[in-house]
């Protein structure tokens, strides 16, 4: 019986360890030798990593197998042009930190006419002879093409999505395999989604990330598999349902789903191969910000009495949903009672890893903070996170809105929608799509958020439906502010420093998107000496704390004034020049007195809700 914790999942195998530090490059050097880049600043765990040691935890904790292994580490690389194949590999990448990154040991950049060239071998362990081997990659930044053995096993289109091949009848019988993979990343020379990367950094946009960026790993399956589960909580029914895809084809076979809250059996259900499980949740313990109660989740593929696979996952029992409060204005509701949301704009970004923080600590460490400053919440901002992310939010407790990362055009005021070509608007729906798919069993994720300011925003009505058929359990907001089109269930304003609250309305709820942005650049601490900036500038923390507490003493009248029901402060962090974050880019300073933030931050209205 395979149960999974959780909390510590495990490390990559020791003897892949010593093959990788036994590696040698095409120009002699031992993997040893490798050291990050000097980049414009670093955090305290950039210390931490090492080929060795390269985000070694299990990346996809809510499909979690035992048996698996971290290709992570130094492989070869090659930058040709986009046209031609390597000759050599003369530059040796810490996988999965992107090119542009000091933490990658390369720090170059990449251009529109480039190709990436990325080059590792690897032995497949004896114990998974007679099964399937998948190979897994969490996100590669933009279009990858995957060898094995000389072999094409794949292709893969998107910036931020998981992918996974099977490389079984590639495979050498014995001894090592050459994996290559080998990746065009046009950045804003493109239409593909890619957030804030130009090839130029200013201002708000910042460094690119090309290739790998996410942890690349193997897994051995049998003939017959599980491939995906969908996990849906329903506090009005007091049930859980749960869908799991599988590979098996035959008769015979039954899925086994159990769960359980601690070592102690919550219900179980079988199912045949293509149908779903509705488990009943009698009394259930809610999952909220301030309680982020967690149930333990096992499928077993079983057939007769042999367990052919199986995957350990979790859930939260949690709802999201719009109501009216007792003076009529519609809310956003938590397990069926008002709530307000909020917290910062959070864009995931890292001096020193770029799209991909130095270690799993220092992704936590965002969560914690944010935590610690009395916020319940964070937008994340045109960039979808590791899996390993949203699994922090869940376990520590913060909700999120999760914007699709944009691209093409840009729009303001009252301008009509862009127009797209039909590749660009394909691209865009496929990874929409992708998003809710991949990150979509997450309690902690609340609101679905597919345009920023007119950020690339095109069809947004019909976008909008595609959102609620394909998550009809979440909410949608059409965009966060200035180019509303009267759909979704938010209406989003933006205003700097503000704070502000849209008019109220019948059938949406009023939030505000992003307000405050007030700067404090920390000397040694910011990505260069001059030239930053923020919405509205300090000159030392104590001055920045009475600024931002005064905001909050003027935003939070306007929940029960003028039915505001969320707002989000701009930002986590410094992110390259601006210097408006609650952190500085390093995270080696809270800007601002935390109690006083987190004193001020918690008079926020209404009541929590409860629990049970």
């Amino acid at each position: 019986m395979l149960i999974i914790n959780r909390f510590a999942l495990r490390n990559p195998s020791p003897r892949l360890a010593l093959l990788a530090a036994l590696m040698i490059s095409a120009q002699g050097v031992p993997a040893a030798t490798w050291q990050p880049a000097n980049g414009p600043l670093k955090t305290r765990w950039a210390k931490d990593v090492s080929p060795e040691n390269a985000h070694p935890e299990y990346p996809r904790p809510q499909m979690v197998r035992k048996q698996w292994l971290n290709l992570n580490g130094l492989w070869d690389l090659a930058i040709v042009g986009k046209d031609e194949k390597p000759s050599g590999f003369p530059d040796r990448i810490l996988v999965p930190f992107p090119v542009e990154s000091a933490l990658s040991g390369v720090m170059k950049p990449v251009g529109e006419n480039d190709r990436l060239w990325y080059r590792r071998t690897f032995e497949v362990p004896k114990k998974w002879q007679g099964q399937r081997v998948w190979l897994h990659f969490g996100a590669v930044d933009f279009q990858a093409t995957v060898t094995v053995n000389g072999r094409e096993v794949g292709q893969h289109r998107g910036g931020y999505d998981g992918f996974s091949f099977d490389i079984t009848d590639a495979l050498n019988k014995g001894g090592l395999n050459e994996l290559l993979v080998a990746v065009w990343d046009p950045t804003d020379a493109g239409t593909q989604p890619r957030g804030k990367q130009v090839r130029k950094p200013n201002g708000i946009w910042y460094t690119p990330t090309s290739g790998i960026w996410q942890t690349v790993w193997l897994e051995p399956v049998g003939t017959a598999s599980i491939m995906d589960l969908k996990i849906t909580p329903d506090l009005d029914n007091d049930s859980v349902v749960v869908r799991p895809t599988t590979t098996a084809t035959l008769g015979g076979f039954l899925l086994e789903v159990t769960v359980r809250e601690g070592i102690r059996k919550v219900g179980e259900a079988t199912v045949a191969p293509g149908g779903q499980v509705v488990i009943p949740m009698k009394k259930a313990k809610l999952w909220s910000p301030e309680h982020p109660y967690l149930y333990d989740l096992e499928v077993k593929l079983k057939l007769g009495h042999r367990t052919i696979d199986q995957v350990g996952s979790y859930f939260g029992m949690r709802k999201i949903s719009l109501g009216k409060d007792d003076k009529g204005f519609t809310r956003l509701l938590l397990n069926n009672k008002p709530y307000f949301q909020f917290g910062p704009l959070d864009q995931g970004f890292w001096p020193d890893g770029l799209y991909t923080a130095p270690t799993d600590k220092a992704l936590r460490y965002d969560i914690e903070i944010t935590k610690h400053l009395g916020f319940n919440m964070a937008r994340k901002h045109v960039k979808i996170e590791p899996d390993r992310w949203y699994y922090w939010c869940d376990k520590l407790g913060l909700l999120v809105w999760q914007d699709m990362p944009s691209g093409d055009k840009y729009i303001r005021g009252n301008e009509p929608d862009i127009t797209r070509t039909p590749e660009s608007a394909a691209q865009f729906e496929t990874e929409l799509e992708a998003l809710i798919k991949g990150r979509g069993n997450h309690p902690c994720i609340v609101m679905w958020v597919p345009y920023n300011e007119g950020w690339g925003q095109w069809d947004t009505a019909r976008i909008v439906e595609l959102v609620r058929k394909c998550d009809p359990t979440r909410l949608v907001d059409n965009t966060s502010g200035w180019t509303d089109r009267a759909v979704g269930d938010v209406m989003d304003m933006h205003k700097y420093p503000g704070p502000g609250a849209p008019a109220p309305e019948a059938k949406r709820a009023s939030v505000l998107g992003e307000f405050g942005g007030l700067g404090l650049p920390i000397p040694g601490h910011t990505w260069q000496a001059q030239k930053n900036w923020g919405y509205k500038s300090y000159t030392n923390s104590e001055a920045l704390t009475t600024a931002y507490v005064d905001l909050a003493a003027k935003l939070f009248p306007l929940i029960e004034e003028k039915g505001l029901s969320a707002a989000v402060y701009t930002q986590t962090t410094d992110v390259e020049i601006e210097v408006n974050g609650f952190m500085t880019y390093d995270r080696e300073n809270v800007k601002m007195d935390l109690s006083r933030v987190a004193e001020a931050n918690h008079r926020r209205f209404p009541a929590r809700p409860q629990t049970h």
